[in-house]
């Protein structure tokens, strides 16, 4: 795996460790692997970790976020005004599709997700509030890269995550796509074609959210 260098040999660390982790629930012999890291290091590091709350032992005892990251991700959400006014909005893109609804920022070269509603469905698309996901996969990512269809939005079938759809609208500011809001579910209710159904509702999401945060286009 591929290491972001700072030059601060520990963070670097502790973040390639994470960044790991954030694939998914691992184990120690896991850890080394993805990371590259000895045995010992990589044991230290995510023992230390854990005890700070960065990470947890999920039931299995691999090593899994841990919940101090969910605060903190909700609490850096908090500091983007956009996330607080792009709420009654997206309860109400929920509401109407019945689908999960997100709202992403770029940063760098990844995506945010900054506020999050789920389906009420038990099958579901979760994407948690303070996420990391690429920008070149996935709807939101590709709005975000500055894709936009003639549609007004862009769709993608099963491109990030197999069996899951999306479509997704920009956030314009100034001429820049300042976010993008999303809507996303399993391909079996969205279908492989879910832009006629669910396009409309996202691009009505898009323009509320404009309204509600006071964007100039």
């Amino acid at each position: 795996m591929e290491h972001t260098i700072s030059g601060v040999g520990v963070i670097d660390k502790a973040s390639a460790l994470l960044s790991a982790v954030e694939a998914g629930p691992v184990g120690l012999a896991g850890l080394v692997e993805r990371t590259g890291f000895s045995r010992a290091t990589a044991h230290r590091l995510a023992s230390a970790l854990e005890v700070h709350g960065f990470l947890r032992r999920d039931t299995d005892g691999r090593f899994a976020l841990g919940s101090r990251l969910l605060a903190m991700g909700h609490a850096a959400a908090r500091e983007w005004p956009i996330a607080e006014a792009a709420g009654p909005a997206l309860a109400t893109l929920r509401d109407t599709t019945g689908e999960s609804a997100q709202l992403y920022v770029r940063d760098g070269a990844r995506r945010i997700c900054v506020a999050s509603l789920e389906s009420p469905h038990g099958l579901r698309t979760i994407v948690a509030t303070g996420a990391a996901l690429p920008l070149d996969q996935g709807s939101g990512g590709r709005v975000l890269s500055g894709e936009a269809g003639p549609s007004g939005y862009v769709v993608s079938v099963g491109e990030r995550e197999a069996g899951v759809a999306s479509v997704s609208a920009p956030i314009p500011s100034q001429g820049t796509v300042l976010a993008a809001v999303s809507v996303s579910g399993p391909i079996e209710r969205l279908t492989r074609d879910p832009g006629p159904r669910f396009g409309p509702p996202v691009i009505v999401a898009a323009t509320a959210i404009v309204a509600a945060a006071g964007l100039e286009r």
